[in-house]
Parts: C-alpha cells; structure tokens; sequence
C-alpha cells in the first residue's frame, strides 16, 4: 500500500494520503507544497477528527464514484478525494491536495493504482473480517449455532497456525468459538481466530501455543460482542509482537505490551525511520545502551544485569553516542534512542 502511495504521490507530484473508510490513515506520501492542520493531524494522530470527517462526508465521497473537488476553505486546503472502490463498495479514500494541475486528465493516468488499492483493501477487509462474520453477530441464531454465549466480556486471540494443521482443535473449552480459515494478508500465512470469554482468553492462548508450539497474541476485552473486530485487531498487533519480541514470547497480551501498542501500530516504513537512528550500533552496544535505558539509566545494576565492568559500559554508552550523533544526557535523545532500538526488533521481521 505504501509503494502504491507513493507512486501516485510521483506521477501527481502532489502530497497525498490514503485512509480506509472510517478515515484511519494506513500510508503517506512525502509532502510536496503547502501543508494545512487536517493533513498534518491525520499524519500524526492516524485518523481524521469527527468534524473533519462530516466536512468531507458532506461532499458525498461515500457514495461517490469518481473523484471528488473539495474547495478549501481559510485554513484547509482544497483537494481532490478518490473513492477507494471495488465491486461497488467503498473501501477507503485516496486524498490529493490541490495543487492546480490535478486535472481530470492527470487523474486518470493514476486510475490503475486507485483500482489496484482498493483491490489491497477488499482482499484485507475480506481476509480479516468476513471469516469471522459470525464472531460479530447479533442474531442470536447465529450466536446458538455457533455454540457460545457471547453477551458477556469477550477477547478475541490469534494464532499462527502451521501450514499442515487444518480446522480447529478439539481440545478448546466450551463456549471458545474458532475460525481456521483466517489469513494475515500481510504474509500469506494462516491464522487460527479464537473468540472467548474475557475471562478465559489468556487460559485458551496459552493452550493452544502448547497445541501448536506457536505464538499467540490476546486482544483487549470488549464489554460489546459488536466491538470484538477491535480486539481482533489488537490480537494481530500482539502477535506480531509476540514472534519478534523475546521479552513478550510467547504469548502477548495487549494490554501488557507498554510502548509496544504504539510500535506495533506503525507501518514498516515508520518502523524503518525510527530503527534507523540505530543502525549504526553494533549488536553488542545496542543491546548495552537497551540494558542501560531499561535500568532507567542505572549504571551500576545495568553492569551487573550485563555481566561487565562498570567501565566498559561506560565505554559502550560513549561509544554509542559517538555512533548516532545522540547525547544520552538529554532526555529526548534517549528516548529516541529507547525507541528506536525497540523499533528495529519489529522493523527487522516487517
């Protein structure tokens, strides 16, 4: 989805972003020009505000099936919303602001990547939502044929499957809903989607990582069985945690995981930024400087944890500095930096 941004960003050499229908952001373009205060806080806040939302929807986008002129107004910019549709349906928008030589006919020659977008979007929204239609529901019939009381706190939990396993395993407790034939779009590989009872969901995680060996990654609970996309979304985010992240193996759950609920929602490319002002530590620094800020800069109990000579952590620690230009005096350098190395754990496997 990025490199698709950032094509279209090139060949309209406008600054453009894309978001899914309910005006999440999921990728930037660089910025080319001017820039208003509903670009730059959907950048950094990833979704738009509700009152940004009715002004744009009050254009029609939502049902539109072409592109869409929004005039500017004192303080917004004017730009231009391409619906994000496939098979009739809206799936996101593409937002390009105006720079004047967005013409119908420079549009057009952007058309296929539009298609091939909203096409990415259908695949997702299908991969990760229909399967578990049934998850969701508020028939009741549905909720009887699936077995399971679902009026109480529910969590939803996703786990990596192997390849060969098939369906789901018998050995669940009563009232846990499974979905085998569930797939991470972002890997091709396959999900086993679990809905439990809150209060069961850490119990079930843990049974099934001895089942299949695999990570697992809980979501939050949701009071509301029509919430519970939210906390399968947080279980994928604590998945990916859990296969990368040593110290929230092998199974993450999110409401455990710290600073890692805000990693875990950046895109690879966000990850690759900020594990870049990194790079330059060996292994073997880079994991004393971590020691170190984890130990809230403790000297002497980071020396012990690591095993050496307070002055040869003193030595990595300057040698650090030297190697990313930071200063671990100030208190915004190190936490870039803590940042940074916890970034590229993720930022390595995206």
């Amino acid at each position: 989805m990025q490199d698709i941004v950032d094509e279209i960003s090139r060949l309209l050499d406008a600054s453009v972003t894309l978001e899914d229908r309910s005006f999440n952001l999921l990728a930037y373009g660089a910025q080319s020009g001017d820039i208003d205060r509903v670009r730059q806080e959907s950048i950094l806040r990833r979704h738009a505000s509700d009152e940004v939302r009715a002004h744009f929807e009050a254009y029609g986008i939502a049902t539109a099936t072409g592109p869409v002129r929004i005039p500017g107004l004192p303080g917004l910019l004017g730009r231009v919303c391409v619906p994000l549709r496939h098979g009739g349906v809206t799936y996101g928008y593409l937002w390009a602001l105006e720079s004047g030589a967005l013409t119908d006919e420079r549009l057009a020659t952007v058309a296929p990547l539009v298609s091939r977008a909203a096409a990415l979007l259908a695949t997702q929204a299908r991969g990760r939502h229909a399967p578990l239609r049934q998850f969701f529901s508020a028939d009741p019939v549905v909720r009887a044929t699936a077995g399971m009381n679902v009026e109480g706190p529910v969590t939803a939990v996703a786990v990596r499957t192997p390849a060969e396993v098939s369906g789901p395993p018998r050995a669940l407790p009563r009232g846990v809903l499974a979905d085998p034939e569930v797939t991470d779009t972002a890997v091709n590989a396959p999900l086993l989607a679990v809905l439990a009872p809150a209060a069961q969901a850490a119990h079930v995680a843990r049974l099934l990582h001895g089942l299949y060996g695999m990570a697992a990654g809980v979501g939050g609970s949701r009071d509301d069985p029509g919430e519970a996309w939210q906390s399968w979304q947080e279980a994928l985010l604590a998945l990916r945690v859990a296969e990368h992240v040593e110290r929230h193996a092998p199974v993450a759950d999110w409401g455990a995981l710290g600073v890692y609920r805000l990693l875990a929602r950046l895109s690879p490319r966000e990850l690759a930024d900020l594990a870049a002002e990194s790079a330059a530590l060996t292994p073997r620094i880079a994991a004393s400087v971590e020691a170190y800020l984890d130990h809230a800069g403790q000297v002497k109990e980071t020396a012990a944890a690591l095993g050496v000579h307070r002055q040869t952590l003193y030595y990595r620690l300057g040698k650090a500095g030297h190697l990313t230009g930071l200063d671990l005096a100030d208190g915004e350098d190190r936490l870039l930096l803590h940042l940074s190395l916890k970034a590229a754990l993720l930022a390595s496997h995206s």
